[in-house]
């Protein structure tokens, strides 16, 4: 076991970095893989001098594609598993991988089309596959036992029952009686099996991406978000663990109540941990969760941290986030736990949102970065904390916009002459077509000690490549980078900010 340091320090060296899912890296089978398109990004990464490459979380997704809804909170997406990497490996043919349609658009993720294709494939390559006799093969097994059974076992009982939500399952199942179980676990050998296999392959493709990006002095930032989705292995699994009633339906679920932006609030739908319960055994849930991020990243975003010290409390029967109530959660309790359990790995705070006082002091205990988001901060009233001139602290991450924003060039064309007239004044610029470049070299300039771009700010793309609109499904997750679009973007300038500004790589990584 590796030993924690004490007083560890969570500041992060002064850089630059980039967020682009790998869900948007371009490929020939429909969306972002973990193959040579990675490497050749991370390569990008270098030439304009980054010292992050931020990533939204890389677990299996569901109903919708969230990437913040996933059937694990430990395991990997099988989309990103690269099929040229296992063409090598002599596990697939070139004919089998060419007799699917994997995208009707370069530039747009069809999940419909990946769904129906990608299990299948990575099946061919499971029954060629002599992994079992690999030692590396069953080290991860053991070393990730505490979730991967579980997992397994969740994926080849919802592929038994049609792909249905557990809730939906037989009741013997459902409530994991001991019987039923061992019933499972023997009719469904071969397929518990299989997603066995595609674990270990994802792990073995990422740790190879994640060991040539460290070696060019990046680090990973990753992000796990804070609940967990209800159709999950973790919560079918761990359910005393949850807010849910004798029949196994939440009690009370996740959100934020409205605001300026939403006249109903968000409704997320996650159910609610019982914290106590948590306590009780030594949160051991999130020991081994954070255990295994900080196996994956060198950085750790939690989003919605502000949830640690005070969460949101929806009656699972009210249709809006209306009727909630704000509770009380672990706090320090948790977050101390969590730095003891992440050995070298650092942890960002996303803290948009409420501020209270409480939250403020946790975060300034923990050390823990914040962050900053400018496009909150363009109205015009020049106290506004999140104008660079307020970064009154640099133990912070800044960005222009998250993947729940619109995109540089959106956000800019939906301003009134009144707030684009004082954005303009803000950056030094008379001429509405100099904004993004001035702001993003403004954001460069800050004393925040990192800074993220989004890659369609860099391209100056419109709010048609943009990621995700909160409290929406249907058009989300789908925007792709074209390898052709990297000579839209000019890395001799933007190599030289990062110079300019004291954000340059000069080796190693915060892992």
């Amino acid at each position: 076991m590796r030993k924690t340091r004490k007083n560890k320090s969570f500041r992060l060296t002064r850089g630059a970095g980039v967020l682009l899912p790998i869900s948007a890296i371009p490929s020939n089978y429909g969306i972002g893989t973990f193959g040579k398109e990675s490497f050749e990004f991370v390569d990008f990464l270098g030439r304009i001098g980054c010292r992050y490459w931020q990533v939204l979380p890389i677990g299996p997704t569901s109903y919708g594609d969230s990437p913040y809804q996933s059937f694990s909170a430990f395991a990997g997406n099988p989309y990103f598993i690269d099929l040229d990497l296992l063409i090598e490996e002599g596990l697939l043919g070139h004919e089998e991988v060419d007799a699917y349609d994997w995208q009707n658009s370069e530039d747009e993720i069809d999940y419909g089309l990946v769904y129906n294709s990608r299990v299948k494939i990575l099946k061919y390559a499971f029954k060629r596959s002599k992994h079992k006799e690999k030692l590396d093969y069953q080290i991860f097994c053991e070393n990730n036992a505490y979730w991967l059974d579980d997992y397994s076992l969740y994926m080849s009982v919802k592929t038994h029952f049609d792909s249905k939500e557990w809730l939906l399952w037989d009741d013997d199942i459902k409530y994991r009686k001991p019987a039923a179980i061992k019933k499972y676990k023997d009719i469904l050998k071969e397929e518990i099996e299989f997603w066995n296999f595609v674990q270990f392959k994802f792990s073995e493709q990422w740790n190879r991406l994640k060991a040539y990006t460290n070696s060019k002095g990046i680090s990973i930032i990753g992000d796990i978000p804070l609940y967990v989705a209800m159709d999950s292995s973790d919560v079918w699994a761990h359910h005393e663990l949850f807010e849910l009633d004798e029949r196994m339906n939440p009690i009370h679920v996740a959100g934020v109540p409205p605001d300026i932006f939403t006249e109903f609030g968000q409704r997320w739908g996650n159910p609610l941990y019982r914290w106590d319960v948590m306590e009780e055994d030594g949160f051991t849930w999130w020991k081994e969760r954070m255990r295994s991020s900080a196996k994956l990243y060198d950085v750790i975003r939690i989003d919605h941290f502000i949830g640690i010290v005070n969460y949101y409390s929806i009656p699972a029967d009210c249709p809006t986030a209306v009727e909630g109530e704000w509770k009380k959660g672990p706090g320090k309790k948790l977050t101390d736990l969590i730095k003891a359990s992440i050995g070298d790995a650092k942890i960002i705070a996303e803290d948009l949102g409420v501020l209270t006082p409480n939250v403020v002091q946790l975060i300034e205990e923990t050390g823990f970065p914040g962050m900053k988001v400018l496009e909150f901060g363009l109205d015009g009233n020049i106290d506004n904390p999140s104008l660079l001139h307020n970064y009154r602290d640099s133990n912070m991450v800044a960005y222009i916009g998250t993947h729940d924003n619109e995109t540089l060039m959106g956000y800019l064309g939906n301003k009134n002459r009144k707030e684009l007239r004082f954005t303009k004044k803000y950056f030094n610029t008379k001429l509405s077509k100099n904004l993004p470049d001035a702001i993003i070299r403004a954001l460069y300039t800050s004393n925040a000690d990192v800074i993220i771009i989004q890659m369609q700010d860099f391209l100056k793309l419109d709010n048609s490549a943009r990621i995700n609109h909160p409290s929406t499904i249907g058009n989300n997750w789908r925007w792709r980078l074209l390898k052709s679009q990297y000579k839209q973007i000019d890395e001799k300038t933007l190599y030289e900010w990062s110079y300019l500004y004291g954000r340059i790589v000069n080796g190693g990584s915060d892992g």
